[in-house]
């Protein structure tokens, strides 16, 4: 997903949630080999922005793994607990858009 993409796809689903007030904030980890690193966004949610192939993102809503055999669909969504892994042998960088509902 393009982050272009992501900026309109954000705009649809918060209205779908009915929540029109939301801050962005672009996120950008670089990752060491083998690092794992945890997220917690129970009332955010992060787009994944353009993944590299040698990254694992998990959460309680999906994955995002290509090299994941079992898995049937891949989702660029994330909520909840985040598990971010780097599944190579070389530094990574993952860029997420988070979405950070405004309190009501």
């Amino acid at each position: 997903m393009t982050a272009d993409l992501a900026i309109e796809y954000i705009a649809r689903r918060m209205a779908e949630l009915c929540r029109e007030d939301y801050h962005l904030r672009f996120r950008h980890l670089r990752l060491q080999p083998g690092e794992q690193r945890n997220l917690a966004a129970h009332t955010d949610l992060f787009l994944l922005v353009e993944p590299p192939a040698s990254v694992r993102v998990e959460s309680d809503v999906g994955i995002f793994d290509t090299s994941e055999d079992g898995a049937n669909e891949l989702q660029y969504e994330h909520q909840g607990n985040i598990q971010v892994t780097n599944l190579s042998v070389f530094a990574s960088h993952v860029r997420f858009i988070q979405v950070i509902p405004k309190a009501n």
